[in-house]
């Protein structure tokens, strides 16, 4: 623990490899920037292997406060403004970036409530945005099925500002999570522009999941044949379709209250 001016030329070289996917899966370690996402990982219980700070944190609001938490709970480097850009994954840092471990995955618990099931979702920001819902919202879990953006990305982080921590998450293999439903007889509903409207779908007694599909060509052929309903939400004319983040947090709420409403 302790606070020191200057980041090393070991910890600079490690923060800016740790930008791509490959070397965070293999180190197991995640960058989380922005006041937000880091307040939360701590909140969380993150292990925080560094934590580098500038002075732009101090101007922002909750900035001083969040300096004090790390100063006094983690090996804090201080840098100056241009140096953390350098460091940075975004455009406009806040001043403040982390390395933690990547927690590890959760498996889904079908007693635990409505899941939220990501397949091929390309946009990490998409990603985050879901986890921040999902965790919002109140659902059971969150599955990321192979071929999904990184959970972990620093943008997925950022958009989930920090709520994957703490999370029911995992990432599964198409066939074994097709497996782990038909085991335990879950409830399998796709978002589909063609699906019953949400407000009218009765939803059983057992475990159910909602599928969110890829951005531009939806579910899967063998997620949508095992599926057991389709899902919409009803757009005004001359709307075609919301983007996924948007449509997916909408029918989680609606889901959400009707299984509530069923008690």
């Amino acid at each position: 623990m302790g606070t020191r001016s200057g980041a090393s030329r070991a910890e600079r070289s490690r923060i800016l490899r740790l930008h791509r996917r490959r070397t965070r899966e293999r180190e197991r370690l995640v960058l989380v920037e922005g006041i937000r996402a880091v307040a939360e990982a701590l909140k969380r219980g993150a292990r925080v292997r560094l934590a580098v700070r500038s002075a732009r944190l101090l101007e922002l609001e909750g900035g001083a406060a969040l300096a004090q938490a790390l100063d006094a709970g983690a090996e804090v480097v201080v840098v100056d403004d241009r140096e953390l850009v350098e460091l940075s994954a975004t455009e406009s840092p806040q001043g403040v970036l982390l390395v933690v471990d990547e927690p590890a995955d959760v498996p889904p618990d079908p007693s635990a409530g409505l899941l939220l099931v990501l397949d091929r979702i390309q946009d990490p920001g998409n990603v985050g945005a879901l986890i921040r819902s999902a965790r919002g919202l109140g659902a059971g879990g969150i599955v990321a099925l192979d071929g999904t953006a990184d959970l972990w990305s620093a943008k997925a982080v950022r958009g989930s500002a920090g709520t994957g921590f703490g999370a029911r998450m995992c990432r599964m293999d198409l066939e074994d999570w097709l497996g782990w439903v038909e085991r335990n007889d879950v409830e399998l509903l796709i978002a589909d522009a063609e699906g019953v409207p949400v407000g009218d779908r009765t939803l059983g007694r057992g475990p159910v999941a909602l599928v969110l599909g890829n951005e531009g060509s939806g579910v899967r052929a063998a997620t949508a044949a095992a599926a057991t309903g389709r899902v919409s939400i009803p757009l005004a004319d001359g709307v075609e379709s919301l983007n996924v983040a948007v449509a997916g947090s909408l029918l989680l709420h609606a889901l959400l209250r009707a299984a509530e409403a069923q008690g």
